[in-house]
């Protein structure tokens, strides 16, 4: 018998690919919610639980998951306010040097200041918004401490973890591969 986790898996693609329509309507009237919460909202369990096991949450006190909104494309060039229009406005080829990914870690690292960011996945997305949900521990509590393969999360090194890029995004931010 295989684990519920490969069905639950199966699922979400199916909702993602909109192979089944009750799942893809389902898919699309979240992100419509969702769209209408604020930037960085806490949440008490995660959307994707499958995921977020793979990459380090526990269902246990001490560990928070919040979704953040990122919107899509570079931000970097603002259109042309005044004068002719120059031609493609100069906005090819402009890249960010962070991923949406990071930015969201970092995001949810500035409004939860006394929790450490462990890591985050893609939760949704549509044209002009991607949604991750950030996994993340409050190093102080008691739960976090005594478990054997979270505690690494209360040595001092491990501060601000998102702005020092040392989370799976940022890691491939800085050219270190995999993590």
């Amino acid at each position: 018998m295989a684990p519920a986790s490969k069905y639950i898996r199966k699922n979400f693609e199916k909702s993602k690919k909109g192979e089944d329509e009750g799942l893809r309507k389902a898919y699309k009237e979240r992100i419509q919610e969702w769209r209408r919460d604020p930037t960085i909202k806490k949440l008490e369990k995660p959307t994707n639980p499958v995921r977020a096991k793979e990459i380090g949450y526990k269902a246990k006190q001490g560990f928070v998951v919040a979704r953040v909104k990122e919107t899509k494309g570079s931000g970097l060039h603002r259109r042309p306010s005044r004068g002719r229009r120059p031609k493609r406005m100069g906005t090819v080829k402009r890249k960010r040097a962070k991923s949406h990914q990071r930015q969201a870690e970092e995001k949810a690292s500035k409004k939860f200041p006394n929790l450490v960011v462990i890591n985050s996945y893609l939760a949704a997305e549509d044209g002009n918004i991607k949604f991750f949900e950030v996994i993340m521990a409050d190093p102080e509590h008691p739960s976090v401490k005594n478990d054997s393969e979270a505690n690494w999360v209360t040595q001092k090194n491990q501060r601000n973890r998102a702005q020092k890029g040392k989370t799976s995004a940022g890691r491939k931010g800085r050219n270190k591969g995999k993590a």
